[in-house]
């Protein structure tokens, strides 16, 4: 399952949220998305963990608790949709 992860604060790396969900089992992989100029967190991530039972359990246990003096979000991911407003695009 692919989990979002939201309200990151901006010094939490990809291994520090690694360790959090590897609490509640396997992590297969974890993105924290980055400014493609400035290399900087944009406050949110990825996270994805193959054992749904797993994934659902890190959900209901870690949303709305506090990382490093944040309370952050996590939630199913949602899939990217071909019907969302693509702002690129003149014809919107």
């Amino acid at each position: 399952m692919n989990i979002y992860v939201g309200n990151l604060p901006f010094k939490v790396e990809e291994e520090d949220l690694r360790k959090v969900f590897e609490a509640y089992g396997e992590v297969e992989s974890v993105k924290i998305i980055t400014d493609k100029f400035s290399g900087r967190s944009k406050g949110f991530g990825f996270v994805e963990m193959p054992d749904d039972e797993e994934a659902k359990k890190s959900i209901d246990e870690l949303n709305n608790s506090e990382l490093e003096g944040r309370n952050i979000v996590v939630n199913k991911a949602r899939e990217k949709s071909e019907n969302r407003r693509n702002f690129n695009n003149p014809r919107f």
